[in-house]
């Protein structure tokens, strides 16, 4: 693909191609119902998630023209509860010279009633070589945006490549800091700290210390922050290489756990790297602290390099369902935020045991639901659901109790994605109780297991008429506890 038609701007579309775009688009089977999606194109990483004028703002990256990641904007969305979300359309535009070739990935802080957003300007010179600028836009109460005319840092820290981007900025005891994902001269990735008096005089404090001295080639959309009294850095390491379950997507997000950072040496004493998601479909995640004082977070659905079936339709990707975070027993959790629950319309429930046997329950079916199901006195060598289920369609969740593992299997799904990457993800879970709480779209699962002690996030692209849900035990019984409920449209 030539540059020129990676680099089209939105108005050098005519009309034409514009509305049959959209047309295509809209007339895709595979369309969400309660996840944010983009109006045309791609979309990526979320971006400037933050609570500023009574609305949760969330920002993502957006190439409206096709469905490769071409010439990048942001585009805004906003909710007053995180339920339902209104599109406001584009937020900032890649036309000046610091952000030319995309304005990349970012954050957002409110400061002086105003909603400063940092984000990476990403250019190229005419030896196509990239130079990254760290950038502002302030957004105003009315909702107007305006960039700043220079950029806030205008270079690359010694040490390092030009891989230096996606800034997430936090408002400290003492003073504005950001941390920026890096790649060290030697090809590894880093994360690395800057403060600011004012989010506008910033200066570099150097590499988070980490015992990661070589894990991976470039840390992507790190993130910072401290709950119940210690320190959390979540990042996406790219070019880490499969270990038995772990690592299995071509790109993965986690965290790591420890004593908060030391402002003064940057140092972060921390335990071992745990991914946040044992799915197919999830990265760079980036989290915000509301005004109840909950850590939310919220990710892209998705992942680079990777075809999805939705490509043929003129758009590709959507957001996770926000989640709460919680530290539990050492680990982060995760938990959908209560809110989701303004979605839920007809309910339906039902309780029963089962023994070696698939099951259907009269009423429950669907394509967008929130569904719990509970497995208790656990007699049986495996449990679990299929859900999407047609004559040669389902997808299968499997939690095998004697090896103590949980498999989601979508080589059944419907049409396939990613299989490069093979169709199945586990993970392990030592429980007599497994409770599955399941917020299923159109095209996507999102699954979280025991209160958000697993969670698997995963694209699916079955037919329509794919709507089956089918509960089994295998080698012996359980009692099975199930509501569900249908779940309204979300977004505008």
């Amino acid at each position: 693909m030539s540059k020129q038609h990676k680099y089209r701007r939105l108005e050098q579309a005519s009309p034409e191609e514009i509305t049959a775009l959209t047309d295509m688009v809209n007339q895709c089977s595979w369309r969400q119902t309660f996840h944010i999606q983009p109006v045309t194109g791609l979309l990526n990483d979320p971006n400037g998630f933050s609570y500023y004028g009574g609305e949760y703002h969330l920002f993502y990256q957006w190439f409206p023209l096709g469905t490769y990641h071409g010439l990048k904007y942001w585009y805004h969305t906003k909710s007053k509860d995180l339920a339902f979300w209104h599109n406001e359309g584009i937020a900032i535009r890649p036309y000046d010279r610091f952000d030319s070739h995309g304005a990349y990935s970012g954050s957002a802080i409110e400061k002086d009633e105003k909603l400063y957003i940092m984000y990476t300007g990403n250019t190229r010179d005419k030896e196509w070589k990239r130079h990254p600028y760290q950038c502002l836009a302030v957004m105003d109460e009315s909702g107007e945006i305006t960039k700043r005319g220079t950029p806030l840092i205008d270079h690359v820290p010694a040490g390092y490549t030009e891989h230096l981007r996606d800034p997430k900025v936090w408002e400290d005891k003492d003073m504005y800091r950001c941390v920026i994902g890096a790649q060290r001269q030697n090809l590894t990735g880093a994360a690395v700290i800057y403060e600011s008096p004012d989010l506008i005089e910033w200066h570099f404090r150097g590499e988070i210390k980490t015992k990661l001295d070589d894990f991976g080639y470039m840390w992507e959309c790190p993130d910072y922050f401290e709950l119940d009294g210690k320190g959390v850095l979540i990042f996406s390491p790219q070019g880490l290489s499969p270990e038995g379950d772990k690592y299995q997507n071509i790109f993965q997000s986690g965290y790591v756990i420890g004593k908060p950072l030391n402002r003064n040496t940057m140092e972060f004493e921390h335990g071992d790297f745990e991914e946040l998601d044992c799915g197919f479909d999830f990265y760079a995640p980036q989290s915000m602290l509301d005004g109840k004082g909950r850590r939310l977070l919220v990710a892209w659905m998705g992942q680079a390099e990777v075809d999805y079936p939705t490509d043929s339709h003129g758009w590709a990707h959507c957001l996770t369902i926000p989640r709460e975070l919680k530290l539990h027993n050492g680990q982060l959790i995760q938990q959908p935020v209560e809110e989701l629950q303004k979605l839920r319309g007809e309910s339906v429930t039902a309780e029963c045991m089962i023994t070696d046997e698939h099951r259907t329950l009269e009423g429950i079916t669907g394509t967008a639901y929130e569904m719990i199901c509970e497995f208790s006195a656990l007699e049986a060598a495996a449990v679990g659901v299929v859900i999407r289920a047609g004559q040669s369609e389902q997808t299968v969740i499997r939690y095998d109790h004697g090896i103590q593992k949980v498999t989601f299997d979508r080589s059944a799904s419907g049409e396939p994605s990613g299989v490069k990457y093979g169709t199945t993800r586990s993970c392990k879970l030592d429980a007599d109780y497994i409770k599955l709480h399941l917020f299923v779209d159109t095209s996507s699962v999102e699954l979280f297991i025991n209160d958000g002690e697993k969670v698997f996030t995963s694209r699916i692209f079955p037919q329509p008429d794919s709507e089956g849900i089918r509960f089994f035990t295998e080698e012996g019984s359980a009692h099975l506890k199930v509501t569900k409920w249908d779940l309204a449209k979300a977004v505008d």
